[in-house]
């Protein structure tokens, strides 16, 4: 039951890429509308639980939602440079390999020669599907320039949503009471990325639908995140990579050259089944 929790996050957070892309808008457009969908939910759900909040709860929500929202941010902006297929399995990549990385180190969730043994080789299948993902063809020397700018825009990412986990599990906090104050963060961290930009449009206000979608996968990954620890949580929720990346391909027209594709999906195919040999070192 704990791992089918694990797994709603997959869902939600797979499609996440695909419906923004749908609804368009810049990456601030994308943020900041994500964000007030996000708070919308969070406060429905404070008033549904009405957990307690303290200063220590506070302190490690906002700091949480400030960090997520340089990951997500820095996410969309790789998905301008790379499109969804493209940037979404390498980000999921350095993701699971940060939060496992976490996980075992700073949290002690590897105890045994089991979980070490296991853990590892688990590592490098992630690495291995992280870097096939990012295998190409021969490109033009603009889309290269396209290339750079999308890479590093997801180490970036790879940093503020480690850190966007690492604080929540650091903190000790009760999942559901962390919730509005991670929300009122990230609110925060997306008002301060788009001051300067044109964001009150109708582009804004279409991607309210993907803050719900984050809302929801955000809740059973904090649930998860309790009940079976924070590396095989999070690698099981980022499984739903299959789904974007073949969504961007087949719904959103991406293209890809048959060597590219190919190199996608074995990538892709990795990436899962790290994440799930992960979930049976908890089973």
């Amino acid at each position: 039951m704990d791992i089918l929790i694990a797994m709603i996050p997959a869902i939600a957070w797979g499609s996440i890429g695909l419906v923004s892309n749908k609804v368009g808008g810049t990456a601030y457009n994308q943020t900041l509308g994500m964000t007030i969908g996000a708070f919308i939910f969070s406060i429905g759900i404070y008033f549904v639980y009405q957990p307690a909040i303290d200063m220590k709860v506070m302190i490690a929500g906002v700091l949480s939602g400030l960090f997520w929202v340089l990951g997500q941010q820095q996410q969309f902006q790789s998905m301008k440079y790379m499109g969804v297929s493209g940037a979404l399995p390498i980000s999921t990549g350095g993701q699971l390999i940060a939060n496992t990385l976490a996980g075992a180190i700073l949290f002690g969730e590897w105890q045994t020669t089991r979980d070490f043994s296991i853990g590892t080789i688990a590592l490098i299948i992630l690495i291995l599907g992280a870097r096939f993902t990012a295998v190409t063809d021969h490109k033009e020397e603009g889309e290269n320039h396209q290339l750079k700018k999308g890479l590093q825009a997801i180490a970036i990412s790879t940093i503020g949503y480690a850190l966007y986990t690492i604080t929540v599990k650091a903190a000790n906090v009760d999942a559901m009471a962390v919730i509005l104050p991670q929300s009122v963060g990230m609110l925060i961290g997306a008002i301060i990325f788009s001051i300067k930009q044109d964001v009150l449009n109708k582009y804004t206000a279409r991607n309210l639908i993907t803050g719900l979608l984050w809302a929801i996968g955000n809740i059973f990954m904090l649930i998860a995140m309790k009940k079976i620890g924070l590396a095989v949580s999070f690698s099981l929720s980022q499984t739903g990579i299959i789904i974007s990346t073949l969504g961007g391909i087949w719904l959103l027209g991406e293209k890809k050259t048959k060597r590219e594709f190919r190199y996608v999906i074995i990538g892709c195919l990795l990436v899962i089944a790290g994440g799930m040999l992960l979930g049976y070192l908890k089973a």
